[in-house]
């Protein structure tokens, strides 16, 4: 699988991540431990996931199988710190709750360092110098080597990274953001991905397949083993599953039939190609599902299906954004 540099970074990653949402909680060992393996055998390096992925249990089961399946220096490890379960706070940046939220990372992970550390979401409640004085900490201690931020809007994404190109003795730089982005979300084209390419900080996609949506499975049905019909999931793809959607997706199937592909190769060659975007992260079900998503890698979207997904599914844009747009 291609590499390609993390943001304006030395750090290089495959350009497809394999997400760890459902390992330790609907994913058992056995079957993290096919994916994984068909992951890197597929030349698959990025994995992420978060210390509130199944309560740690995501991050014990990585570091397991890091222990005994696949090299710990054979993969770029990221996670996330800075989510909590209070019904008055989501997530807390302080210095605080960070810094020992990496050190228990780093114990169920069974590593002394992850690749890549991000701030799982923004915290009003906490000055951002103080959220920021707490990844530089952990880059210049070694315990991580690159940070990032995860649902960072623009303006948010912006002033962190500018504020540490101008604070002094802040020598760690955000070599990420990570947002969802697909044909189904683009959003993020707003104000997060422009500030993402001015500054430098690679974009990494979640839920490239729009909640799965674009895989073309609800096409005409909602399959009784898929994440739409689970009582507790199905509020997660709704909003993905209206009238326009449906448009999109129809349009992406007709170009996987011109040439000779899968709905889901499509979409995820998309999104995998767009200005800015470092590595989207694709999460499975099982092994199989894994590998039709790697086996996007051979693909290329020739100019014009692109630019008419492009078109397709091209998000409204108002005052002041028709004017900003650099894609």
């Amino acid at each position: 699988m291609e590499l390609r540099h993390l943001g304006r970074t030395g750090l290089r990653v495959s350009r497809i991540g394999l997400g760890t949402l459902t390992w330790g909680r609907d994913t058992g060992e056995a079957e993290a431990a096919e994916q994984l393996k068909t992951f890197r055998e597929a030349g698959g390096t990025l994995v992420d996931t978060a210390d509130v992925y199944a309560d740690g249990g995501a991050e014990v089961l990585l570091g397991r199988l890091m222990d005994g399946l696949v090299p710990r220096s054979e993969l770029v490890v990221a996670t996330k710190s800075g989510s909590v379960p209070y019904a008055d706070r989501r997530f807390d940046g302080s210095r605080g709750h960070l810094l020992p939220a990496l050190d228990a990372s780093l114990r169920r992970l069974g590593t002394d360092h992850v690749d890549l550390w991000q701030v799982h979401a923004f915290d009003p409640h906490t000055p951002l110098e103080e959220t920021l004085q707490a990844l530089d900490l952990a880059v210049a201690s070694g315990r991580a080597r690159y940070a990032g931020v995860s649902n960072f809007s623009g303006w948010q994404l912006a002033k962190a990274a500018t504020w540490q190109l101008a604070a002094p003795g802040v020598r760690t730089r955000l070599a990420s953001t990570q947002m969802e982005y697909s044909l189904l979300q683009r959003g993020v084209e707003r104000e997060v991905l422009p500030a993402a390419l001015d500054l430098g900080v690679g974009l990494l996609p979640s839920s490239p397949l729009g909640r799965g949506v674009l895989t073309g499975k609800y096409r005409h049905a909602t399959p009784a083993d898929s994440r739409g019909a689970s009582e507790q999931l199905a509020p997660f793809v709704a909003p993905y599953l209206d009238a326009t959607a449906g448009h999109i997706v129809d349009a992406v199937a007709t170009a996987a039939d011109g040439l000779a592909t899968t709905t889901l190769k499509v979409a995820l060659a998309w999104v995998r190609d767009r200005p800015g975007v470092a590595a989207p992260i694709v999460g499975a079900r099982t092994a199989h599902q894994l590998r039709a998503a790697l086996s996007v890698e051979a693909l290329t979207l020739p100019d014009e299906i692109r630019r008419a997904l492009d078109d397709v599914s091209a998000p409204v844009h108002r005052y002041p954004d028709q004017d900003w747009s650099t894609l």
